[in-house]
């Protein structure tokens, strides 16, 4: 069978596993970033933001490809919420959670009721199907395109999934939720042989993926300092050390070996996902860390000449004025050496989505009126803060970064994009109740 699979702007490593996946059942399969697929085929959505089952161009791709006698089913992280996805595209069926397996049957026998892990409309009546088994973490190799080492994701022509599952249960992320938290990891050797059909196929940086990079090897919750080496080791064997990079770690999941072969076997950068510097905001987040162990994360990094990066969210639901003050606070004392600054996101199926429907809005940062010194801007408190931490942290980098008008103006549409897109996913949770949320 010919089948097109649409991997919205960048080439996801899930898409790509996919691919392989459906072109070892005997399927032909074309991937692409952009365009549809030849009317009356089969076309497979892979959809990794919520904001996809918004846009215009993609709403209107499904719709013309249906009409025109095609059949469409969507995968990916969306599909967390099905009733939403089957709501606002009218696909034919939604593969829920980890579809390897599900997905070539779904290809092979169409949907049918008796076929775990999928979503589908009855008439008016959508059904979910019991969920299908987790997949096998050992697969064929995914279907690379010719054009991979075109695409740059924060410096990576790729993210390779190593393992599945996290420790953690931060309430904003989807991973525990989604892949567990039971730590399921690849076998090294077919990783690297994964490795190198990336680089022979153009891959110019490749990235650990999987929710945190050093929990690869860890077993019953326990890290495996020796396995994550020697996955890096492995991969600098093959592209070089200067050509991969395991930016995503807790601060709870380092030891010296572990920083050590980040240093020798990578690009020599960790990014922490430290999100605030009240311990309140943590404990709401659910991190199971607390600032503490941020500070001496960082200064652990540094003794080890690493450069740091952070990310850090505002905006939660019950974030304080005092709260957010703390992250500049911390901000200012870590000198990081790039900062990522983010609203908290409502992704479906996380506790944080949960959250955002019951707060009101005139508690809730996303949609509360900032009337504070941006109040001349009209915008939320929670934007407000994006743009403020935003330029808040050029100050403080180890080479400081002159916020002129150009980036003054960058910072300011971020944050506007990012409340708007806020909004959107959060009406989107309102149309469709979780059930038991």
């Amino acid at each position: 069978m010919d089948i097109t699979i649409l991997s919205p702007g960048i080439y996801t490593y899930g898409a790509m596993l996919i691919g392989g996946v459906l072109r070892d059942a005997g399927h032909r399969v074309t991937l692409t970033r952009t365009g549809g697929a030849p009317a009356g085929s089969l076309l497979l959505a892979s959809l990794f933001s919520t904001q996809h089952l918004l846009d215009p161009a993609i709403r209107g791709l499904i719709r013309t490809h249906r009409k025109q006698g095609g059949t469409v089913y969507i995968g990916g992280p969306v599909s967390a919420a099905p009733e939403m996805v089957l709501g606002e595209l009218a696909p034919d069926a939604v593969v829920v959670g980890e579809g390897e397996e599900t997905v070539v049957r779904l290809v092979e026998e169409g949907v049918s009721a008796t076929l775990p892990g999928i979503a589908y409309r009855d008439n008016e009546r959508v059904v979910v199907t019991p969920p299908a088994p987790p997949a096998p973490i050992d697969r064929p190799l995914p279907l690379i395109p010719d054009d991979i080492g075109s695409q740059s994701i924060r410096g990576a022509s790729a993210y390779i999934e190593t393992h599945r599952g996290c420790i953690g249960g931060c309430t904003f992320c989807q991973v525990p939720r989604f892949f567990g938290r039971k730590v399921r990891s690849r076998n090294l050797a077919s990783i690297i042989d994964e490795v190198k059909v990336f680089k022979a196929s153009g891959a110019t940086r490749l990235s650990v993926s999987g929710g945190t990079g050093s929990l690869y090897g860890s077993r019953d919750g326990e890290m495996n300092p020796e396995a994550f080496i020697n996955l890096l080791r492995g991969m600098a064997e093959v592209m070089g050390p200067h050509n991969v990079s395991s930016p995503d770690i807790r601060v709870d999941c380092i030891t010296d070996e572990v920083l050590d072969a980040i240093r020798q076997y990578t690009i020599g950068w960790v990014f922490f996902g430290i999100e605030s510097g009240s311990d309140r905001v943590l404990r709401l987040m659910g991190k199971g860390v607390a600032v503490r162990q941020v500070e001496e994360a960082v200064e652990r990094c540094r003794e080890h000449n690493l450069r740091v990066a952070g990310s850090f969210i505002v905006g939660y639901p019950g974030e304080t004025k005092r709260d957010y003050e703390a992250t500049k606070d911390l901000i200012a004392a870590l000198s990081l050496d790039d900062v990522f600054v983010s609203s908290a996101e409502p992704i479906p199926g996380t506790p944080l989505a949960d959250l955002a429907v019951r707060t009101p809005r005139d508690k809730n940062p996303a949609f509360m009126p900032h009337t504070g010194e941006y109040r001349a801007l009209g915008l939320t408190e929670s934007e407000a803060r994006s743009f403020d931490l935003m330029m808040h942290a050029d100050m403080f980098r180890p080479q400081v970064r002159l916020v002129t008008d150009e980036v003054y103006d960058a910072y300011l549409t971020e944050a506007k994009k990012q409340g708007q897109d806020i909004r959107a996913a959060t009406e989107l949770l309102l149309r469709y109740p979780r059930t038991g949320a």
